[in-house]
């Protein structure tokens, strides 16, 4: 790939983006800028699921690569696929997912979409609120400053609202984080001291979040969205 050190192919439902494994990160990123500015007016304001292949990337890097591509077109990236046979298909659904949507959810400046597992030592930050689909581990971290949804379970360490928003919220099919953070109100939840639990926790989807200078985490029900702000 000396000549072309990123290539872009695309389906109806997403863009397919390989890269050059022997260039540096930084002039990768710089390729990619200009490739995506050179297309801008072909791809338009679409909405797209985004694959990279070519080179091995970590999730700091995806998230370094989305941001290029998001900052030099009007592509908005709804997913991030892993490379496998069934790669159309993964696509046609994340885009059918994020189509579902109710128009006033779809307009959120704009809420991202990970699909993964964030081990430990990965960092996830994001502008925007975020969606994981999987597990946050011990030792991982994500930051945001919009609200975190975690599609698995949370053992990590999560910090939301990070501009100073303590009506962020964070909830998750399985809440066992080691620290939580809503704007600049911090818990940590391996003691048991500092997170007030206004009822019996038991192994449910959960949300956490601020009241009166405390991080309250509670099961997830029709009364307890209603009483907080979302």
């Amino acid at each position: 790939m000396a000549n072309q050190p990123v290539i872009i192919k695309s389906n109806k439902y997403g863009l397919i983006v390989i890269l050059d494994a022997e260039l540096s990160m930084e002039k990768l990123k710089e390729e990619v800028a200009e490739k995506f500015r050179s297309s801008a007016k072909f791809f338009g304001e679409a909405q797209m699921a985004v694959c990279f292949q070519g080179r091995g990337l970590s999730l700091e890097e995806e998230m370094e690569l989305v941001e290029t591509i998001s900052g030099n077109c009007q592509i908005r990236i709804v997913s991030i696929i892993d490379e496998n046979e069934e790669l159309e298909a993964q696509m046609q659904r994340a885009l059918e997912e994020k189509e579902k949507k109710p128009a006033d959810l779809m307009n959120l400046q704009d809420g991202r979409f990970y699909k993964g597992t964030l081990r430990s030592g990965q960092v996830l930050e994001s502008e925007t609120s975020v969606i994981i689909l999987g597990d946050v581990n011990p030792g991982a971290r994500v930051i945001s400053k919009g609200n975190v949804i975690v599609l698995g379970t949370l053992k990590g360490n999560i910090f939301v609202g990070a501009a100073g928003n303590e009506a962020a919220f964070v909830a998750a099919l399985s809440m066992d984080p080691m620290q939580i953070r809503i704007g600049d109100v911090i818990a940590r939840c391996s003691d048991g001291t500092s997170v007030k639990k206004k009822k019996k926790v038991d192994n449910t989807p959960k949300i956490a979040y601020v009241e009166d200078g405390n991080i309250y985490i509670e099961p997830i029900t029709k009364e307890v969205l209603n009483d907080i702000r979302l």
